[in-house]
């Protein structure tokens, strides 16, 4: 009798933006590719803690056999590594069976996004899988829409930037370019107003939280913000 000891292809990982946090900003590709794959990973910050990227998702999944695998990441960024090397390996015991997968990220998977990690890795240590990157609606641009604020236009220059940058540094950014978006702006926002305020920038400033879902905040005045306890899926965009 003949053995077939030929190996199962390879599956092909794609990496999936779904979005601010409306499903209906899924794009149509998106669900199309949810739809289609064995197996769906998912991260969330912590054991017992709801993946956001699942609840967006959530609806997409009613009545589905895909397997829906959460993959813990927890907050705090220098000791992430093994984490990222360990969600690597998880959805590598997938692909190698042959199984297509897809890693699901908020907004978009290469813009601040916890796939750009996983991304790497596959990129160094399995060359050989196809990898598929489903572009999403960032926050960056679903908060502008829904503050109705043009990010640009003509010749104007753009910057996106992470909020924990030093003072002179954000001073710098916030001088050099006509539109600058600040990330991660919860822990750091009232060094941030101060910074706004010396450079007379606070009126120029809009503040959206969980853009585009039924917790939606939008702020035009920032200073009273001033002392409170921020949502971590927040960002300033300044309009000079």
């Amino acid at each position: 009798m003949k053995v077939d000891n030929k190996k199962p292809e390879i599956g092909r990982l794609y990496g999936v933006g779904v979005g601010p946090g409306d499903p209906e900003l899924i794009t149509v590709k998106a669900q199309r590719i949810l739809s289609k794959v064995s197996a769906i990973f998912v991260p969330q910050k912590g054991t017992g803690h709801e993946s956001y990227a699942r609840s967006i998702i959530s609806g997409l999944l009613a009545g589905t056999a895909q397997k829906v695998v959460e993959l813990v990441f927890p907050m705090q960024k220098s000791a992430l590594e093994p984490y990222w090397q360990k969600a690597a390996e998880e959805i590598w015991q997938h692909l190698a069976q042959g199984k297509d997968c897809a890693f699901v990220t908020e907004g978009d998977p290469l813009l601040y996004g916890t796939f750009v990690y996983i991304l790497s890795i596959f990129q160094e240590r399995y060359p050989e899988v196809v990898i598929e990157v489903i572009p999403g609606v960032s926050s960056i641009n679903a908060a502008a829409a829904r503050a109705v604020l043009p990010l640009s236009s003509g010749g104007e220059r753009v910057a996106i930037i992470s909020a924990t940058y030093e003072d002179n540094a954000l001073r710098e950014i916030l001088e050099s370019f006509d539109t600058v978006v600040l990330l991660k702006v919860n822990t750091v926002f009232d060094r941030i107003l101060d910074v706004l305020e010396e450079m007379k920038l606070v009126d120029r400033c809009i503040y959206i939280s969980r853009c585009t879902t039924r917790d939606e905040e939008i702020v035009r005045n920032i200073r009273n913000l001033r002392g409170k306890n921020l949502d971590y899926l927040s960002l300033l965009i300044v309009r000079r």
